[in-house]
């Protein structure tokens, strides 16, 4: 797998772990280590850590909920469980402000109006409640000219300067992936690659009223063990077969046999697969046909027109902390730092074709 070629004169960190032990714990230790400045960073300044998560955490339900989503997650992931913990560890950050953002989306919708009126400030309402609702975009094609998966990676505006890129190779050598992480998570709730060939972006799908399962698999440590998939259908295997607490939407990449799937799946082990061909398909949480290339692609990405609902977000709350370009033909991930439009980007190869 290559490094990280810049080719728009920024910057992008990106940390190549190397080969760490195979209890997750060494891992989790290395970047925690690397990143203690950006953990810490974004663990003081996180209103929904502070004014939310921690409150709901010291109350009688919250600390049963927070137990229950431990056992199940360490039960079915123990080595990312030592990960996590490794990250924790190693950047000095108490454990539980790191198991609290990790499992924040399965924890957010069992907090309750009342909880909230007593835990934040007014100025702060918007960015808390902006949390809920940091959902992606992205635009996948599979045609003749191209195969492409085009993303924006939308965040509450307390992760801007909170991210970066983690590279990691397996014990034994025979496999590593590369992931744009937020700080203290697992690798990684946002997008990311292997040397098998797959390649993935996430979008947050908002559950309905009810369908949240309490203190089962959590969404971040599905998509870390998808960084270690050996094909699509072990991706889709991955991503579809936890009894997840709530949904997600998975757009998994095959770039050897040029194949892009999406995956939505639900609580109670529902998921449905559509996968991009001839006519492109826009998701951000619903599906429009598109007949695009990849420079309109980029362009509607990096669209800012309305006002209210602009697809590239600068804030206040919401903010568009990159865009990730996946060229399936070139072998490529392209991250755009600024708006896709501007070019300022940060070019990845996937991997060394000449090895397939």
């Amino acid at each position: 797998m290559g490094g990280a070629v810049d080719d728009g004169g920024g910057e992008l960190d990106v940390f190549d772990a190397g080969r760490c032990g195979g209890g997750g714990y060494e891992l989790g230790v290395a970047v925690g280590r690397r990143f203690g400045e950006a953990i810490r960073s974004r663990m003081s300044g996180d209103a929904v850590l502070r004014r939310r998560l921690l409150p709901f955490a010291s109350t009688a339900p919250g600390r049963a909920l927070v137990d229950a989503l431990r056992d199940a997650n360490r039960a079915r992931y123990p080595r990312y469980w030592d990960e996590m913990v490794g990250t924790a560890d190693g950047s000095g950050v108490p454990l539980l402000h790191v198991i609290l953002v990790n499992f924040r989306k399965e924890l957010l919708p069992f907090i309750t109006e009342e909880e909230d009126q007593h835990h934040h400030r007014e100025d702060e309402a918007a960015a808390v409640a902006a949390d809920a609702d940091d959902d992606c975009s992205d635009v996948l094609i599979v045609g003749e000219s191209a195969a492409i998966a085009a993303h924006n990676e939308d965040a509450n505006v307390a992760l801007l300067g909170h991210t970066y890129v983690v590279k990691a190779t397996s014990p034994d050598g025979s496999s590593s992936f590369t992931a744009y992480t937020y700080a203290g998570e697992l690798p990684t709730c946002a997008f990311g690659f292997n040397s098998n060939g797959v390649a993935f972006t996430l979008d947050s799908v908002p559950p309905a009223s009810g369908e949240v399962v309490a203190g089962a698999i959590a969404r971040n440590f599905v998509s870390r063990d998808l960084l270690e998939a050996t094909s699509l259908e072990d991706a889709m295997n991955r991503v579809s077969s936890p009894a997840m607490s709530v949904g997600h939407s998975y757009n998994l990449m095959d770039v050897r046999r040029r194949r892009i799937v999406n995956v939505e799946t639900a609580s109670g082990n529902r998921f449905s697969v559509r996968e991009a061909a001839a006519a492109p398909f826009f998701h951000a949480n619903m599906y429009r046909h598109l007949q695009v290339n990849q420079e309109k692609a980029l362009s509607l990405l990096g669209d800012t027109a309305d006002d209210k609902y602009p697809i590239y977000m600068t804030g206040p709350t919401l903010y568009t902390l990159c865009t990730v370009l996946v060229d399936l033909d070139e072998a490529t991930m392209t991250i755009y730092k600024g708006n896709p439009k501007n070019r300022d980007a940060v070019r990845l190869v996937l991997w060394n074709p000449a090895n397939i």
